[in-house]
């Protein structure tokens, strides 16, 4: 793989740098510190302590491209993006609210049964939300709700210079036709194999494994590496062959997928290899890719080739400053 060309892929790739407009929304808002939340903006779901324990919120919208080229999947991945953003988090979901705006029945038919098949897939209910049935547009917007055990949240922003780089995926999955950036590896297995697999990360934060993580989402894997090094302040190294790949899978289109099961984590590196244990229970496969520095700069590399990737000294992906955000977190990993 030339890592030049992958370079400039990542970077001009409309799931990295549509991100960029999230530094504007951040900082249009006042900040109000209050001691009970640990965590907000840059995090897969704010972190908010509650009665002795921590409230996980977090809420997604379906891009309009993808509500036009296959509802059923808007709807299907409006639930399930948000179900992977508490998991990422260690947490468990508790309950979602939806909101539907439709011009057109038919596509609001098919965005309806396509959360009804993860809702029942993965077991996690739909409580309330808004409809608006006169719309000029066609949306769908998920908010959930989820918890975890006080001091087992993963947070994004805490990886530290030192950690390895892990990246997880469920290999065994297709891109739906029409939908090459989108790996999907849960309409077709038991509901039973999904649940199972949305529990690995709160397992993982249950045993205080991992430093940080994040669920790959729109950017890729290496996209959403380079949000988690951002948002601690941080750079790292990452050897692009040692990523897990299925085999006959172009490996370009499959950097910038996003997975229907897959994490990137930092970790010590004697948690390393319990990790990748952990996962491997739940069908992931799983590998140290890299290692986190100081340098502010994500490097990918090869046996010949080191190629910078970002510089958040210079430019950025979300612009969520870590010295900005409000957080009373601190490591104990």
């Amino acid at each position: 793989m030339d890592l030049v060309t992958l370079a400039a892929e990542i970077k001009s790739f409309h799931g990295v740098t549509r991100k960029k407009t999230i530094s504007n929304v951040v900082d249009f808002f006042p900040s109000i510190p209050q001691e009970n939340i640990l965590a907000a903006y840059g995090e897969d779901c704010a972190v908010i302590m509650h009665n002795g324990s921590e409230l996980l919120l977090a809420a997604d919208g379906i891009m309009e491209s993808l509500m036009k080229l296959h509802p059923f999947y808007a709807g299907y991945f409006a639930v399930l993006v948000n179900i992977h953003d508490v998991a990422a988090m260690g947490g468990i979901p508790l309950a979602m609210v939806d909101i539907v705006s439709s011009k057109d029945e038919k596509v609001c038919a098919e965005v309806m049964k396509g959360m009804e098949s993860a809702v029942r897939k993965f077991g996690v209910p739909i409580v309330g939300g808004h409809t608006h049935p006169d719309c000029e547009y066609n949306a769908i917007d998920v908010a959930i709700l989820g918890t975890v055990d006080a001091g087992n949240a993963i947070f994004s922003h805490t990886a530290e210079p030192g950690d390895d780089i892990i990246m997880a995926m469920d290999l065994d999955g297709f891109f739906p036709e029409t939908l090459p950036y989108a790996w999907d590896t849960t309409s077709k297995k038991s509901a039973e194999h999904c649940r199972e697999q949305l529990l690995l990360m709160n397992k993982i934060g249950k045993l205080h494994l991992a430093k940080s993580a994040k669920d790959i989402s729109n950017p890729g894997c290496l996209g959403t590496l380079g949000m988690l090094l951002e948002t601690s302040g941080a750079g790292g190294d990452v050897y692009v062959d040692k990523i897990p790949m299925p085999l006959n899978e172009d490996s370009i289109q499959w950097m910038k997928a996003y997975q229907g099961c897959g994490y990137v984590l930092t970790c010590s590196s004697n948690n390393s290899q319990k990790i990748i244990d952990v996962f491997a229970e739940g069908g992931l496969d799983a590998a140290v890719v890299g290692t986190v520095n100081d340098s502010k700069k994500l490097i990918l590399k090869d046996n010949t080739q080191n190629v910078l990737l970002f510089d958040f000294s210079v430019e950025k992906i979300t612009g969520c400053d870590p010295t900005k955000l409000p957080s009373n977190v601190k490591i104990k990993r």
